[in-house]
């Protein structure tokens, strides 16, 4: 594996990282505290080309990969990972869409996805079934040649801005009284009558990316809206998921990253004790410990886009990315804390809000318990889920 990256990568991390320094970090408290989506600084990442990256050219993309997606969300989130949440699950909604979705409905709604002028949601999670896709109770039934679905998702990103588009929702087609339930992937767009969304949650970080429940209410919608095949879509969604794991994963390596660049200037700057705390011993370990983590992050990130690009990618790879990734990023912060003192604790600190924000990246996308046992099983060890 070629560790170096060629000079179109690298200035596209430079462009992106500039960007990011320039403009999201200096706003980056500001909008946490009034937990507001940035619909207008999310148009100016999309137009230095972030939204554009893995797309392919006809649809407006740069038709780059997996690769070059990590190393732009890995700047996006270092200045503020919930800027970069709601990017990433964009941009793996549009991908899903590119992959699976049919001609029509691609010409439709992809332009203005992978231009950034739209987002998009994925909708799998409901108040009772994350991880555990079976437990769904989102149906939908045929009445008249139209699909006519209830129910209700949870927890769901992008899907309340002046700028959503659509969010592909994940239903039970089968017979209630069915052995085994079936699932079928459907487009639905904003404005589709019985489709509501939510009042936003209001939650511990990731403040100002935007967070709230679907409702459904007999929301009809043609066959024109299914995504895929009729009762395959939960395989549709959970490969969805998985290009997502690499993305998560890269937004908590971002932001382990400010948590070591935060750490290592207050080090620098703080007085006590005759001198900067920096010459401290024990505070260089904590500092020295974070280092160690992000680079180590940053190796199994990198891998898994790398592979997943040369459609390589194990579970096994994108499991390791995810789990490990998205653990380092709380405890680089943690230690980012640490280091600031009691300033630390206070809200105006970044470490704060970093560990208020990576705190659902061991939770989204699959949980680090679910990635354990994805990986437990990769390793042909017998575990008790299907």
């Amino acid at each position: 594996m070629n560790f170096l990256l060629t000079d179109d990568q690298r200035n596209l991390q430079a462009s992106v990282e500039e960007f990011a320094r320039e403009k999201i970090a200096p706003v980056a408290e500001q909008l946490d505290r009034e937990a507001t989506f940035p619909t207008s600084l999310f148009h100016q990442l999309a137009e230095i080309g972030v939204t554009r990256i893995p797309f392919e050219e006809k649809w407006g993309g740069m038709g780059l990969g997996t690769f070059e997606t990590a190393l732009a969300l890995e700047q996006v989130a270092r200045a503020d990972q919930s800027l970069a949440v709601t990017t990433m699950v964009s941009i793996a909604t549009g991908l899903t869409l590119a992959r699976f979705g049919t001609d029509a409905q691609k010409e439709k709604y992809l332009p203005d996805i992978v231009a950034g002028k739209k987002i998009c949601s994925i909708a799998g999670t409901e108040p009772n079934a994350g991880s555990d896709t079976a437990g769904f109770k989102t149906r939908g039934r045929v009445a008249d040649g139209k699909w006519v679905i209830n129910g209700e998702k949870a927890y769901i990103t992008n899907p309340g801005t002046d700028i959503s588009s659509f969010a592909l929702v994940l239903v039970v087609t089968s017979p209630p009284d069915a052995a085994k339930k079936s699932f079928t992937l459907f487009l639905v767009p904003v404005g589709t009558p019985g489709y509501k969304q939510g009042a936003p949650y209001k939650k511990m970080g990731w403040r100002s990316s935007d967070t709230r429940p679907l409702y459904f209410e007999d929301c009809v919608l043609g066959p024109e809206h299914v995504v895929g095949e009729v009762d395959r879509g939960r395989l549709l969604l959970h490969k969805g998921y998985q290009q997502a794991r690499v993305f998560l994963a890269t937004c908590s390596l971002g932001l382990a990253q400010a948590s070591l660049d935060l750490a290592v200037g207050y080090a620098k700057e703080r007085q006590a004790f005759g001198g900067p705390i920096g010459k401290l011993q024990l505070v260089q370990k904590m500092i020295a410990d974070i280092a160690v983590k992000v680079e180590t992050a940053r190796m199994v990130v990198y891998k898994a886009a790398w592979l997943a690009d040369q459609g390589k990618a194990s579970g096994k790879d994108l499991a390791v990315a995810k789990y490990y990734a998205t653990e380092i990023g709380s405890e680089c912060a943690n230690l980012a804390i640490q280091v600031h003192g009691g300033w630390g604790f206070m809200d105006d600190c970044p470490a704060s809000r970093y560990l208020r924000d990576n705190r659902v990246c061991t939770i989204g996308d699959g949980s680090s318990q679910i990635q354990s046992l994805l990986i437990a099983r990769e390793l042909g060890l017998d575990v008790s889920f299907s």
